[in-house]
């Protein structure tokens, strides 16, 4: 008995102690991207909960998103002020490469290691062809924190794991 009351306890455990990650597909990806192709990436809003704004939520995710693609581009850059396509090819206008749209859907900070509520983003991420303004991609991003975050977990901490498989995916 002792040792199926362990078993339960370090499943438990172990399964609180990973953060979770799903995409939803919005548009299926239409073709591959080419590496070392320019890549202009908008700003995104500052997320929100109930009511609480998070400043510099939009930041970090536009900040996330060009690290990923940094791996494929050398030239990877951010439109802070944009936050829309029409906006980013007024700005920075491309013949080719690709435009990149981050979008907050959810951003949810929670005092997790005492309340037990896990922090939450949802984020979608669409890439464009700059050369004919068509969606290649678009897909939603959703992560929730582990359990046992000691205090140190903040969402945009779930930002990486998600954004870098996924722009892995378009290459």
């Amino acid at each position: 008995m002792n040792k199926v009351l362990m078993v339960i306890v370090g499943i438990i455990v172990l399964t609180g102690c990973s953060s979770k990650y799903k995409s939803v597909e919005v548009t299926k990806s239409t073709e591959l991207l080419i590496k070392s192709k320019p890549v202009v990436i908008s700003g995104s809003a500052d997320g929100s909960y109930e009511g609480k704004p998070y400043s510099g939520s939009g930041e970090a995710t536009a900040q996330a998103v060009r690290s990923a693609f940094s791996r494929y581009t050398d030239n990877a850059v951010i439109v802070s002020q944009c936050n829309e396509l029409a906006c980013l090819q007024k700005h920075n206008s491309l013949s080719e490469g690709y435009y990149v749209v981050p979008q907050i859907l959810h951003w949810e900070d929670r005092a997790t290691e005492w309340s037990g509520i896990p922090d939450k983003i949802e984020v979608k991420v669409t890439v464009f062809n700059a050369a004919t303004s068509k969606v290649i991609a678009s897909t939603i991003l959703n992560g929730s924190s582990k359990w046992a975050t000691f205090g140190g977990d903040h969402p945009q901490d779930l930002l990486p794991e998600p954004v870098n498989n996924y722009v892995d995916s378009l290459y």
